[in-house]
């Protein structure tokens, strides 16, 4: 919701409101309200997807459709905030998933801690071979 000016918001964080003084003063000149809300700068995402293991050790991928059928299922427990990725801010941080992480087109990715693990060893280890190893020099005595 923005005030009638078209540009500021009509919401406060609680930083900014910590930092008016309550006599009426202005505010301090390094407090910046943004401009525009996270979610008017985001586009609209088609898919979530969320990563899990099956007990037989296979990954199970589930895509929700829009972010209402996502938060049906997994308890919103705040919103990423620190995303050095600004296209992910504003968006739902699930209890038990690691996540929001960018997918190739509008797909955003959550995955289950082990997932999250296992794919990161899987995707380290991709890169090393036997050249980018170094050797352990034996010291002759």
């Amino acid at each position: 919701m923005l005030h009638s000016d078209g540009l500021t918001p009509s919401f406060k964080s609680k930083a900014y409101e910590s930092c008016v003084p309550k006599n009426g003063a202005s505010a301090p000149h390094n407090v910046h309200e943004p401009t525009t809300t996270t979610e008017e700068n985001m586009t609209q995402r088609e898919t979530y997807r969320v990563v899990s293991r099956e007990p037989s050790g296979n990954l199970r991928i589930h895509d929700y459709h829009d972010k209402k059928e996502l938060l049906s299922y997994h308890n919103q427990i705040g919103v990423d905030d620190c995303s050095t990725n600004l296209e992910l801010r504003g968006e739902p941080v699930c209890a038990g998933l690691i996540g929001p992480m960018l997918e190739e087109g509008s797909i955003l990715r959550y995955e289950t801690p082990d997932v999250f693990e296992a794919l990161t060893k899987e995707w380290g280890d991709a890169g090393k071979t036997t050249s980018n190893v170094p050797r352990r020099r034996n010291r002759g005595r």
